[in-house]
C-alpha cells in the first residue's frame, strides 16, 4: 500500500512540477496533477498483467481521455493537460541507459534498451492518436443529452 501511495504522490507532484516548468496557468495545476497521477496508476496496475509498451498505451489512453474531458470542461486547449499529464509515462530512463550502454561498449544491452524505449514511445503516440481521433463533440454533455432525448422521443415503446 505504501508503494502505491508513494507512486501516487510522486507522479502527482512530478506532473505539477512539469506544469510549472511549462507555464501552465495556476488554476490548472490540480487537474494536471490528477491527470498525470491517473495515467501513472493505470500504468502501474496494468504492468502486472501486460507488457511495458501495452501498459504505456493504456496509461496514455487514460491521460488523453482525461485531457480531452478537462479541456472541454475547463474551456482551454488539450495541450495544457496532455503535455504535463504524459510526463510520467515517457521512457527517459530507458533512453539514458541506451546511451550509457553504448558509451560503455555494451551494444547488445544498448540495443535491447533502445528497442524497449522505441516501443514505449510508439505506444504513447498510438494512444494519443487513438483518442484524439474521437470527434470533439462526443466530449460535450449537450451532444449526449440531445442524442438520448431524440432517441426517447422516437421510440415506439
Amino acid at each position: 500500500m505504501g508503494y502505491v501511495l508513494a507512486n501516487m504522490f510522486c507522479s502527482f507532484l512530478g506532473t505539477i512540477a512539469f506544469s510549472v516548468l511549462f507555464n501552465v496557468p495556476r488554476r490548472f495545476y490540480l487537474s494536471c496533477g490528477l491527470t498525470g497521477m491517473a495515467g501513472w496508476l493505470c500504468y502501474l496496475v496494468s504492468i502486472n498483467v501486460a507488457s511495458v509498451s501495452t501498459s504505456a498505451f493504456l496509461g496514455t489512453v487514460l491521460v488523453v481521455l482525461m485531457s480531452r474531458i478537462l479541456a472541454v470542461w475547463k474551456k482551454c486547449p488539450i495541450t495544457v493537460f496532455l503535455v504535463s499529464g504524459i510526463f510520467p509515462l515517457i521512457p527517459g530512463a530507458s533512453v539514458y541507459y541506451t546511451v550509457y550502454n553504448m558509451v560503455q561498449g555494451n551494444l547488445a544491452e544498448a540495443a535491447d534498451r533502445g528497442i524497449g524505449a522505441v516501443k514505449v514511445a510508439f505506444a504513447i503516440v498510438l494512444g494519443i492518436i487513438f483518442v484524439v481521433s474521437i470527434p470533439k463533440q462526443w466530449f460535450k454533455a449537450d451532444y449526449w443529452r440531445s442524442r438520448f432525448r431524440g432517441a426517447s422521443e422516437n421510440s415506439d415503446l
